[in-house]
């Protein structure tokens, strides 16, 4: 009776291959990872990706996250903007923590060593002062200005009604009748 279940069974080949990931690929998953992280204002890209940011808006989650990837473990390397107040080396170890469990859940490839390097310390509401780039500024400025062009617009057309009104009751008063 064993012999005829062991016959029954079909054994799949085993497939040679291997999986690996692109340096994006894990900065993606410790950006989005760090998000959870209380205190941590940002990942500081540096002074490119900080311009970048000034001028134009930026949902990237990978500015600032520096990565080494082997076919079996990853090194990191994050400079970070932390607010003021806050216990910096509890944020490190939450970030630590964080990191290493993220990339080793979604890849199996371990996390060797997390280097932070605190490049900034501020309050909330500086930060997000500085948060605001030039394309806000700009897109405030225009809606302001298309806010102003509609009021003139409006009250121009206003003057106009009034002023044909005006001419209108003056004819009608010169007309002899």
């Amino acid at each position: 009776m064993a012999n005829e279940t062991n016959k029954n069974k079909t054994v799949a080949p085993v497939l040679k291959g291997e999986v690996s990931y692109e340096d994006q690929v894990i900065k993606k998953i410790i950006g989005h990872a760090l998000k959870t992280i209380n205190g941590l204002l940002s990942v500081d890209g540096g002074f490119f990706a900080n311009i970048k940011d000034k001028l134009v808006n930026s949902e990237s989650v990978t500015d600032g996250v520096n990565v080494e990837v082997g076919k079996k473990q990853v090194a990191v390397d994050l400079n970070i903007v932390v607010e003021y107040d806050k216990d910096i080396p509890k944020i490190a170890d939450e970030m630590k923590a964080v990191i290493s469990k993220s990339v080793e859940k979604m890849t199996h490839l371990e996390v060797v060593e997390v280097n932070i390097n605190v490049v900034d310390i501020q309050t909330k509401e500086e930060f997000e002062k500085n948060a605001v780039s030039l394309q806000d500024r700009l897109s405030n400025v225009a809606q302001s200005t298309g806010e102003l062009a509609s009021d003139t617009a409006n009250k121009a057309k206003d003057a106009v009604v009034d002023g044909t009104e005006n001419v209108k009751e003056n004819l009608s008063k010169s007309r002899v009748q």
